[in-house]
């Protein structure tokens, strides 16, 4: 790599920073599969951005030989490679990047390379103990992702955020063993008053002058609904892509937690037991994004991703749709389906309606929402240059019935498990036609199979079983 770099540069001028492993205290490998893999690179004022893409090519050769020479085994993952030239004419190996001194002179995305790193550091700095903070975010993760609330993009919790709520939870019981941890931050936040913010501590004043999250001058701030803010400077809300719907699908997975917490019998595979997603709802959006080659289709289908959360809250703000709740999962289309469009890639959002007094049926037309976010897409493709032939999106309403035409039985087929008290409700309803982009019209009448959180049931057993958590919390700063 450093034939790449001017000759009159020493040959000790970068630093390799692999934030995952300082979060989680793992050997090369990743902490669960699936998570991505982050790393950046620190280059001086001497070497310019151009430099970079050639030593990103041969890092990754490097990462290539050596995983074959050493038998390493690979998850299928994502490579995250940043990138920030820092002001200084040397790397040294003891960079401390806590030291805000280092964003002097940066422009503002070298800042945003540098901000993953920065945050892991503050948040490994501001917990009482590390380890039982590492093995409480792993379990927390787990959690995350087997609920089908771990998504930053699609609007629920990243690993940023995750981080900061665990980190919270250590702050408030620094003696706590990772076990009791796990407990106590299910009881934190299925109780937490959203949308007051998590911080891990005051926000700092810096003449740097850089724009941080503060509702108090930022207007727009006021409006984020679950606000986790990380520590490091610029402070940044880590949940900006939360919406209602999604902050509501996420406290009743909280509360779900309480509720396994509550009943005492219930061994650690129940809390990490996979939701019945397709079991949830009665009535589904399938949206679906294709593209005639298999390059396209990994531009478009990250693209359609991207703006997911932009129909969810069109969705949301319906007078008649209590819930919009995308399943963070994306799945392939059937083989009929790829013969006709090519590569597809499948998403579904379940669908919860507000119930109707004094009327047996209302007709709740989505032709306009859907057609918007197919604007918004296309117009944002076009924009990016990367709109090609053969890319496609289309929406459809489908009853939980008939989801075995898109998804195999073993995908649909339905978990035996006990009833769980609080965790689901009737969403009252409504019965519906066909939802498409062509004619989006949902004729409503009981829909008593699909559900909302409920915000009654678990909350008022947490505050007779732990009263002090809840009074401790809004003593919080």
């Amino acid at each position: 790599m450093n034939q790449d770099l001017p000759a009159v540069v020493p040959k000790q001028v970068t630093a390799w920073y692999h934030y995952h492993k300082e979060m989680y205290s793992v050997t090369f490998l990743w902490p669960l599969s699936g998570t991505d893999f982050h790393r950046i690179i620190f280059l001086p004022q001497t070497v310019l951005k151009s430099r970079y893409f050639r030593i990103k090519r041969a890092y990754l050769c490097c990462l290539q030989t050596a995983g074959h020479s050493n038998g390493w085994h690979f998850f299928p993952l994502k490579i995250d490679l940043v990138f920030a030239r820092l002001s200084v004419p040397i790397v040294a190996d003891n960079l401390d990047l806590r030291d805000n001194s280092c964003l002097r002179s940066l422009d503002i995305r070298c800042i945003r390379s540098l901000n993953g790193c920065r945050v892991t550091d503050e948040i490994l700095h501001l917990v009482p103990n590390k380890e039982n903070f590492r093995l409480t975010l792993r379990a927390i993760k787990l959690w995350a992702k087997r609920r089908g609330i771990y998504s930053n993009v699609l609007g629920f919790l990243g690993g940023v955020s995750c981080a900061v709520l665990v980190a919270r939870t250590c702050q408030l019981y620094p003696n706590a063993l990772a076990s009791t941890l796990v407990n106590k931050f299910f009881l934190v936040f299925s109780e937490w008053e959203w949308p007051r913010p998590v911080l891990l501590k005051q926000q700092e004043e810096s003449n740097l002058n850089l724009p941080v999250w503060d509702p108090r001058v930022n207007p727009s701030d006021r409006y984020h609904v679950m606000p986790i803010i990380t520590p490091a400077y610029p402070q940044q809300n880590s949940t900006y892509n939360v919406s209602t719907s999604t902050r509501a699908v996420m406290v009743e997975e909280f509360r779900h937690g309480v509720t396994l917490i509550l009943q005492g019998k219930s061994d650690w595979s129940k809390l990490f037991e996979p939701l019945d997603f397709f079991q949830k709802y009665k009535h589904y959006i399938v949206l679906t994004a294709s593209a005639s080659t298999k390059e396209h289709h990994l531009e478009w289908i990250g693209l359609v991703e991207s703006k997911i959360r932009v129909l969810v809250g069109n969705l949301e703000r319906n007078e008649f749709i209590s819930i919009a709740h995308v399943k963070p999962q994306s799945f392939p289309g059937s083989r009929e389906l790829c013969k006709q469009s090519g590569y597809v890639s499948m998403w579904f959002l379940g669908i919860a309606f507000r119930k109707v007094e004094n009327a047996e049926s209302v007709n709740v037309d989505l032709t306009c929402v859907i057609q918007s976010f197919k604007d918004t897409v296309y117009s944002q493709a076009n924009h990016l240059h990367v709109l090609k032939e053969g890319m496609k999106i289309e929406a459809a309403h489908v009853k939980r019935k008939h989801l075995h035409h898109f998804l195999p039985a073993e995908t649909l087929q339905k978990r035996k498990k006990q009833s769980m008290p609080g965790t689901s409700q009737n969403a009252g309803g409504l019965q519906r036609k066909r939802t498409s982009s062509d004619g989006s019209c949902l004729d409503s009448s009981r829909d008593t199979g699909s559900r909302t959180p409920d915000n009654s049931s678990s909350s008022h057993k947490i505050a007779k079983v732990d009263t002090s958590t809840a009074e401790r919390e809004r003593l919080a700063p």
